[in-house]
């Protein structure tokens, strides 16, 4: 294989794949990237470039125009072929395969020599075929921003493996409108996000699907990065739905996902409806109070005490290791005040996928639920308060440990309704 190629569309291409590429893995080969040279003659430039990358649970692929003289494929060490493509002078890269899968790498006075693997050892990532395809387009930053305001909420490394995924619900409304919603929650807080969309022909009225966190956080980069680096799209993304696999493609870039299989908690069951108490502030001024107070609160919870009083919120962390911090934020709560334990952390991951300068906090009382909604009804949150005292100590207990009772998450075995 030999070709030559533009540095910063191999650069560019490089950057696109390499983000599903395990720094850690048991099999060499997905240490990798697959390049395959494809020679078009009577096209200029004659011939492409594609990298290919997997984790055998999300695949992404991208092509580049090249001047092709060999096709063929090779596979080189992503994370490797990305630090020296990134030194390389503008201009172009000339690329040539040598033998026992060495391969050279010219640009201007710099060669490089290095070792790939055999390409029959990389592993395909099947696509949805044709003829289960259902497919929709949809504008990409609604989708980027409905992302943007859930995926925070994603379970991390969580025991219930179907928290690590982030669900989507496409629900048909009219016979031009769709409503697609977003949800995500770890048991101790929930996002919901949702947009009207065009009507997407081809999906059923109604449908769920459960996307790795992993997957999501490449989609999102990948619609951010093409909107940033190539203006304005004439097309919108198409997401494809087929057995157990989601793929999304945008501009030259085409991602598949396989699903997460398994019931999603019944997010609606959990959605206060009995929170009478309303509290508003600025968000701005109370965002403000928790960069400041949590810098005084315990490093692995961040929990601090938020106090409700009239005409106040009062902000409080209290470290016997690192001292104290007090801070209060005007408010028009009018009732009966009472105390309670967040998270400063978590707090602040909704208020910033917040719309509102104003935000509003709707409580039942002290140890329920905490409500956090836009005025535009299209994103809500719910914030679990950590257990007072009695509960496990605030200090001992670690972001990721099971909620407390009364925690958001219900029984295994419910389903969306």
């Amino acid at each position: 294989m030999k070709f030559q190629i533009e540095r910063n569309n191999l650069l560019s291409g490089v950057q696109q794949v390499v983000g599903v590429v395990e720094r850690r893995n048991t099999m060499p080969i997905l240490s990798h990237l697959l390049i395959s040279a494809t020679l078009q003659k009577g096209e200029e430039p004659e011939g492409k470039v594609s990298l290919f990358a997997t984790d055998m649970e999300i695949g992404i692929r991208d092509h580049y125009p090249a001047q092709v003289t060999i096709s063929g494929q090779i596979t080189l060490p992503a994370r490797k072929l990305l630090e020296i493509v990134r030194e390389l002078p503008e201009g172009m890269v000339k690329i040539t395969q040598q033998e026992n899968h060495w391969i050279s790498i010219e640009s201007g006075n710099a060669i490089f020599k290095i070792a790939g693997l055999p390409p029959d050892e990389f592993p395909s990532f099947s696509q949805p075929g044709e003829e289960e395809n259902a497919k929709t387009e949809i504008n990409p930053e609604i989708l980027s921003r409905l992302i943007q305001k859930t995926v925070f909420a994603v379970g991390e490394n969580d025991p219930r493996y179907i928290l690590n995924g982030l669900l989507i619900q496409m629900r048909r409304v009219t016979e031009a409108k769709s409503v697609i919603r977003l949800v995500a929650t770890d048991g101790h807080r929930l996002a919901l996000a949702e947009e009207v969309i065009k009507r997407p022909a081809a999906w059923p009225a109604e449908e769920s699907v459960i996307l790795p966190k992993k997957a999501i956080l490449e989609i999102k980069r990948l619609i951010d990065e093409t909107l940033k680096g190539k203006g304005e799209q004439k097309t919108e993304p198409t997401m494809a739905l087929g057995r157990g696999v989601l793929t999304f493609q945008y501009g030259t870039a085409t991602l598949s996902a396989r699903l997460l299989q398994g019931n999603y908690p019944n997010y609606q069951q959990v959605i206060p409806k009995e929170n009478h108490q309303k509290i508003s502030a600025s968000k701005v001024a109370i965002l403000g109070a928790l960069g400041r107070v949590s810098i005084l609160s315990s490093e692995k919870t961040s929990i601090i005490k938020v106090s409700i009083e009239k005409g106040q919120i009062v902000f409080k962390s209290n470290s016997p290791e690192m001292g104290e911090a007090i801070e209060t934020v005007a408010t028009s709560f009018d009732g009966e005040p009472f105390n309670s334990l967040f998270s400063a952390n978590y707090l602040r991951d909704i208020l910033l996928a917040l719309d509102d300068e104003e935000v509003v906090f709707e409580f039942k009382n002290a140890e329920s639920a905490c409500l956090i909604q836009e005025k535009s009804g299209r994103f809500l949150a719910i914030l679990m308060p950590r257990p007072t005292a009695g509960s496990a100590s605030p200090k001992t207990e670690g972001p990721r440990s099971p909620p407390p009772v009364g925690g958001l998450i219900v029984p295994e075995g419910h389903e969306y309704r």
